[in-house]
């Protein structure tokens, strides 16, 4: 009995070496199914699996008639007089079309600051908002954004703030390029948009897209972090408080979850994909596993932030920003992974 138990505790080492020190891929499940959840070793993110299969992407004339009339009760609290919306601001959400997405594991949550920092301390890397010594920060004052000097990634709202106390909030004032290079060190990628919209709204149980990760119903306090009482700007919602002025702790609303289990898909901050942005894309998205426009200048961002309004927190929803080497403080990523193959 002794030498079996010293065997038992010689292959449990075995295994926690082989198991929780390499970061290879090939750890990877071989074969996984809906549920399903992987910890990356080199960052300690964990992954949810979604299954390969067909869903629709993209906003119906129904869904576009509701973001239109979000959009201008902003409008009309937010600038007093000016016009209506114009309804093409969301046809880049258009038409809906099927794809068909091989398998692939995603984040279960952002990317954090603790997390972000071993990358910084093992690589060396630096920012694009460091080198060039600016960022864009939302500023409560003014009710915009602006370009600040001294913020980045550890001076997320200016050069006198810090991220003491927020290792587990989303890592904010990353760049495209800054999040393309975290993803390569972790061992995965950015997401495509399809991707990241299947995960958001696809429940594959009941073959349906939602409006947003966690149904049809209206956006509350304790589904996401948002612009509500506690960042009181103009067009705050007032009626509801999510705990936070600025972002929130990754995984703090686990009642907004997605159908696949992926958390804070909508709110907190802005996601980076991999996609270049381009607003007649998907009439001509190509059916398996899209990838975006072959070029361009923009990048996609998707889900809403703390400081946007619940116009934007819609899965389908679309947004870009001037340029991938461009960082601010209402946008962060998360990463996603190809299976492997055995063939």
């Amino acid at each position: 009995m002794r030498l079996s138990h010293y065997y038992l505790a010689f292959l449990g080492l075995i295994l926690f070496i082989f198991f929780g020190v390499s970061c290879s891929t090939k750890e990877l499940p071989q074969e996984a199914s809906l549920a399903d959840t992987w910890t990356n070793p080199k960052d300690g993110m964990t992954l949810v699996f979604i299954p390969a299969g067909e869903f629709e992407m993209g906003s119906s004339n129904e869904e576009i008639d509701f973001a239109l009339a979000k959009c201008n009760d902003y409008v009309h609290i937010a600038h007093p007089g000016e016009e209506d919306c114009p309804r093409e601001l969301f046809e880049m959400q258009q038409p809906v079309h099927k794809v068909y997405l091989d398998s692939y594991w995603i984040d279960r949550t952002e990317v954090t600051n603790a997390m972000f920092a071993k990358f910084i301390e093992e690589t060396g890397y630096k920012t694009d908002a460091e080198k060039l010594g600016q960022s864009w920060i939302f500023s409560i004052e003014l009710e915009r954004g602006e370009e600040v000097k001294g913020a980045d990634w550890q001076h997320p709202h200016g050069p006198s703030t810090s991220i003491e106390g927020l290792n587990a909030h989303p890592v904010v004032q990353v760049s495209w390029n800054d999040a393309a290079a975290y993803c390569t060190w972790a061992g995965r990628r950015l997401p495509t948009e399809a991707e990241w919209e299947k995960t958001a709204r696809w429940d594959p149980q009941t073959g349906q897209a939602y409006r947003y990760p966690w149904g049809n119903a209206p956006v509350a306090g304790d589904l996401l972090n948002y612009s509500d009482r506690n960042l009181n700007i103009v067009y705050t919602d007032m009626t509801q408080d999510d705990g936070y002025q600025y972002t929130a702790p990754v995984g703090s609303y686990p009642m907004g979850a997605s159908p696949y289990g992926a958390l804070d898909m909508a709110g907190n901050v802005f996601e980076w994909v991999q996609d270049y942005f381009d607003d007649g894309y998907y009439s001509i998205s190509s059916y398996e596993n899209p990838q975006g426009p072959t070029n361009g200048i923009y990048r996609v961002l998707r889900g809403g932030s703390w400081q946007g309004d619940s116009r934007v927190t819609r899965s389908a929803d679309r947004s870009q920003f001037p340029h991938p080497s461009r960082a601010m403080n209402w946008a962060g990523f998360r990463c996603a992974l190809s299976p492997i193959t055995t063939e």
